[in-house]
């Protein structure tokens, strides 16, 4: 007989494998949207599996629901995730651990200059074909963040944008 154990473990940043920000542009009705896509590759010792259940964890333990509900932060002033644009550079903050940055298309930077603020999508999947550094073919890219099982298993939040100078 075998059983599974309903136990919460301590969460591990190593589970979280490596972990990777991409910026890129879209368009919606309105205009171009700014997305920060936050992802794993999946290579931690707890293989993919073990990596969505440590990214979950930090999900839940930060107050970010998964599925498809989107946050607000600018009317959560308490949310646990800060979003610095500067010289080019798209930078993401969580807890003390967790920081990412990435370069920003400029693009990218002109739609998070007139919104204020980017739609950020936090996959609890492993995507471990884009490695960081590596060029991602936009149909690649739009598989994946596009992908039903990604988005209903993601965390989403327009992040408002800060510079230094503000």
């Amino acid at each position: 007989m075998t059983s599974t154990s309903s136990e919460t473990r301590p969460f591990r940043a190593a589970d979280l494998g490596t972990l990777a920000v991409m910026a890129f542009s879209g368009e919606v009705p309105d205009g171009d949207m700014p997305y920060l896509l936050a992802y794993s590759l999946g290579d931690s010792e707890v293989g993919p599996e073990g990596t969505s259940a440590a990214i979950k964890q930090l999900l839940s333990d930060n107050g970010l629901p998964i599925g498809d509900r989107l946050v607000d932060g600018s009317r959560h002033p308490s949310l646990p995730l800060t979003l610095l644009v500067e010289a080019g550079q798209a930078v993401v903050t969580m807890p003390s651990y967790l920081h990412a940055q990435c370069v920003a298309p400029p693009e990218w930077l002109a739609a998070v200059g007139e919104r204020g603020y980017a739609y950020f999508l936090f996959a609890t999947r492993a995507w471990p074909d884009a490695a960081p550094g590596k060029p991602v073919a936009p149909e690649s890219l739009a598989a994946f963040a596009g992908d039903e099982e990604t988005l209903l298993s993601a965390a989403h939040v327009l992040l408002p944008a800060r510079s230094l100078r503000s």
